[in-house]
């Protein structure tokens, strides 16, 4: 089940990275994966658990999709994941992947010169929500990365645990 899940979103992370977009086969590919394995009997996840974590997985990170954070693929890949972990570990692996987005996030915005801009915004997000979407938003503010890398870190650190 490891190998499979590294596989299927080790290939998300690099193709996110390179593209800034998660093909539909590779999330597509890594649930169909999971279900199969889960149905023959051969990942440790029952086909019932396997299909709840995809719906699990799947529920989590929409909201952030239509809040505009992430990506439909991102919601997707991290769904097909949720096949693999199964629903127990789906939370968890959801958590752990917000970590890492956050470490990433640190990351980019260090590695464009961006740090404390970011994190000027970021504090001032918590006083006034709704009038800093826009400006966290803009094309202009260089804030979006790729999330794939952060969904294949969290979801492999909490099948590890």
């Amino acid at each position: 089940m490891l190998s499979t899940l590294c596989a299927g979103l080790g290939s998300g992370a690099v193709v996110d990275s390179a593209h800034r977009r998660i093909p539909n086969g590779i999330s597509l590919g890594t649930a169909v994966t999971g279900l199969v394995l889960a149905a023959t009997g051969m990942s440790g996840v029952t086909f019932t658990s396997a299909l709840a974590g995809f719906f699990i997985g799947f529920l989590l990170m929409l909201p952030g999709h239509l809040f505009g954070a992430t990506g439909a693929g991102d919601v997707k890949l991290f769904a097909a994941a949720g096949t693999l972990l199964g629903a127990g570990h789906v939370v968890p692996a959801f958590l752990l992947t917000a970590i890492a987005g956050g470490v990433l996030a640190l990351g980019v915005a260090w590695w464009r010169g961006r740090l404390g801009r970011t994190m000027s915004l970021t504090a001032r997000l918590f006083g006034r929500p709704a009038a800093m979407k826009a400006d966290i938003e803009s094309p202009g503010e260089h804030n979006r990365f790729p999330y794939g890398p952060a969904i294949a870190v969290g979801c492999v650190l909490a099948a590890l645990i």
